[in-house]
């Protein structure tokens, strides 16, 4: 399998591509994976993600933390960032904003295991954890800890 086969598909990377207006607007793109007869961990980490109140309008903050372990495709990272990015005027919940990172990421590329961790900053003094993963996690590759503490405060 060649370079330009597997790349020749990507419409985002090395070109300039608007942010999208909505998270259902942007386009997820994937590239087969060239290692696919490899077992192993993929980790995204996004500690600047954000989002608004779907109520009140207000931004909210998160670090993401996205891991999963590939079968046939990988997602490309720049549409990865366009897509996340397209939550910054997307009114939604925490629960809601994590889930459905999850689940687009589960339908675009079909990992052999997906989790994600949404550490979410103080909404009203009350910071909301969201978790996600999409099975037991494969015995026979390495999967560190996300290592994101739990928010503490000034405590």
């Amino acid at each position: 399998m060649s370079d330009q086969t597997i790349y020749e598909n990507l419409t985002q990377l090395g070109s300039k591509s608007e942010l999208p207006a909505t998270p259902e607007d942007a386009t997820l793109e994937r590239v087969q994976n060239p290692k696919a007869d490899m077992r192993y961990l993929v980790r995204f980490t996004a500690p600047e993600f954000t989002s608004l109140c779907p109520i009140t309008g207000a931004p909210d903050f998160a670090h993401l933390m996205i891991d999963y372990v590939p079968d046939q495709w990988l997602v490309e990272s720049k549409s990865l960032k366009l897509f996340l990015g397209s939550f910054r005027n997307h009114g939604a919940f925490h629960e809601d904003c994590t889930l459905s990172i999850a689940k687009r990421l589960m339908d675009e590329i079909k990992p052999l295991w997906l989790r994600i961790g949404g550490y979410w900053y103080p909404r009203g003094g009350i910071p909301i954890d969201v978790f996600y993963q999409s099975g037991e996690p494969p015995k026979d590759v390495w999967i560190p800890e996300q290592g994101v503490p739990s928010y503490r405060g000034r405590g």
